[in-house]
């Protein structure tokens, strides 16, 4: 598939991968597709990021490469490592046979034959599909050193290799980062992308998310569940949920032929929205029930 021409392409396109978004998320999609700028998203873990990148892929039918971020990711982690057992094999075998050309031996060793290609490298490589989306995920839990390797590979489009040289994407990828914000990620990266908060979708949005992503599940428990997690959104919660807890919990209750919700049930299925025991336990006893008729209180009839 071609690129989207328009902001509503792009809406029409993640629709039909189950991907609801507002007007503004898809107007930075659309730039960022047709200027060629890396995409950096923050926002609270649950809130869809990480699937933008998913339903963009599948939208355009390009591959999807994920760099899943860490504490001490490297460049060399990221990019590309030799595959040493093969080498040492291809040594000993060089050695047996004897009269082994040192020279040459090393031009071998040092080949792309024993080159593992990690997500950077991978995405700079040809794709027949097109260029490929890379989706560097949860950036604030690596450090500086490497946001400034980033900076290299995503104003150039190239890795180094010390054996090989350096290689230069032919089409640069379509590069979507995300954060949680546990970290400031520094600005020279931020200067580099477009950047868009993805906030907690309102009731109506929310409603449409998980009509897209369960709709197997009742209208009036749909309404009823976002009208509670939403509820949950507004106490002082070490987690607060994400609409992936959204999701999950509804899935959960559909699972257990739920039909509308009761201190009861919330009481037996917290452990799908919220992650944390300290949660868990402020909505124990009577507070299920205050959020719960809270929560109806806000809901008109569908």
């Amino acid at each position: 598939m071609q690129r989207p021409d328009s902001i509503d392409a792009v809406q029409s396109a993640l629709t039909a991968q189950g991907y609801v978004c507002g007007r503004a998320l898809a107007t930075v999609v659309f730039l960022a597709l047709k200027l060629g700028r890396p995409l950096f998203l923050e926002g609270e873990a649950g809130v869809g990021k990480t699937e933008i990148a998913k339903a963009l892929s599948a939208a355009l039918g390009r591959r999807l490469i994920r760099l899943q971020c860490y504490e001490g990711l490297d460049a060399s982690s990221a990019v590309y490592e030799w595959n040493f057992p093969a080498q040492m094999i291809a040594i000993r075998t060089a050695e047996a046979a004897g009269g082994a050309d040192r020279s040459a031996l090393q031009s071998e060793l040092f080949s792309d034959d024993y080159l593992i290609e990690r997500p950077l490298l991978q995405a700079m490589r040809p794709d027949e599909n097109g260029a490929p989306v890379l989706l560097i995920d949860e950036l604030d839990r690596t450090d500086e050193p490497f946001e400034a390797f980033l900076l290299e590979a995503l104003s150039d489009f190239q890795v180094t290799i010390p054996e090989l040289g350096t290689i230069k994407a032919a089409e640069p990828p379509i590069v979507i980062l995300t954060s949680n914000r546990t970290r400031e990620v520094h600005d020279a990266l931020k200067r580099r992308c477009l950047y868009h908060w993805v906030d907690y979708p309102d009731f109506t949005r929310e409603v449409e998310i998980l009509h897209a992503r369960a709709p197997e599940v009742a209208e009036a428990l749909s309404r009823e569940v976002v009208a509670f997690v939403q509820q949950l959104r507004t106490e002082d919660l070490f987690k607060k949920p994400g609409v992936a807890e959204t999701i999950d919990w509804a899935k959960c209750l559909l699972a257990l032929d739920v039909i509308d919700l009761s201190p009861e049930v919330i009481a037996d299925t917290l452990g799908a929205v919220l992650k944390y025991q300290d949660d868990i336990q402020r909505l124990e006893g009577s507070e299920a029930k205050r959020l719960l008729d809270q929560a109806k209180a806000t809901l008109e009839p569908a």
